[in-house]
């Protein structure tokens, strides 16, 4: 396993969700986390720990948030991009916003932050990609196909960082829960909350797939909190 000391992380959506309890897990851990959010006064304090604003949506914000990351600590081992949405877009809708909106947020985003962080990845010669999916980017399981088309992508955006960053040490790993017991969830009846998976535990995961070797890497990590035929 590597020694976090002296690795700087970027993590985005750190100030909730699983976001949140990556962050406080890899400062634990003895990461230095460079938080990509909306609003950096929500963030603690913590002298590992600096914000920056960053929204997922905009073009140039990713590029804006690496470089602040490298003026402050000089160097990027690892990106967790946990920033994501969930609004609800069927294949009948003739609306298509919230498709538009979940293709940017969800797939375009992280895509961004890899983009800009990527010379200073391949500097690291072991950095680390951890991409937020979901079961939903597996299956589909419910009518929300704009979601489950994000998450589709978000699989195809980790296979090609695995692919181009294989020769540089660059290792990807998509995480694809599925209930979480997160703001996200909140309108979710059919599990209740104390059956959900906790943002703590998918942190831990995270946290072992970022400390891994080279030659033990993972590529796609799928936790449920129910029983579900083998994907």
């Amino acid at each position: 396993m590597m020694d976090p000391a002296g690795r700087v992380a970027m993590v985005s959506g750190a100030t909730r969700g699983i976001g949140r309890a990556v962050t406080e897990r890899l400062i634990a851990a003895g990461y230095t986390i460079s938080a990509g959010v909306r609003d950096p006064s929500r963030l603690p304090q913590h002298d590992r720990l600096t914000g920056h604003a960053f929204e997922a949506a905009t073009p140039g914000s990713a590029d804006s948030w690496v470089a602040a990351t490298m003026a402050r600590h000089g160097r990027i081992d690892a990106l967790v991009n946990a920033a994501g949405i969930n609004p609800r877009a069927t294949m009948l809708d003739a609306d298509e916003a919230n498709f538009d909106a979940m293709w940017t947020v969800n797939a375009k985003g992280p895509m961004r932050v890899i983009r800009a962080a990527w010379p200073h990845l391949i500097a690291a010669g072991e950095g680390r990609v951890v991409n937020i999916s979901s079961l939903s980017g597996k299956r589909v399981r419910n009518d929300n196909l704009g979601y489950a088309m994000s998450k589709f992508a978000v699989m195809a955006l980790t296979q090609e960082v695995r692919r181009q960053g294989w020769e540089h040490g660059i290792r990807a790993t998509a995480v694809c829960p599925g209930f979480v017991d997160t703001d996200m969830t909140s309108h979710v009846t059919k599990v209740s909350r104390e059956s959900m998976s906790r943002p703590e535990d998918l942190a831990a995961l995270i946290e072992a797939v970022l400390r891994l070797p080279n030659n033990a890497t993972v590529a796609e990590l799928l936790v449920n909190c129910r029983h579900e035929d083998t994907l």
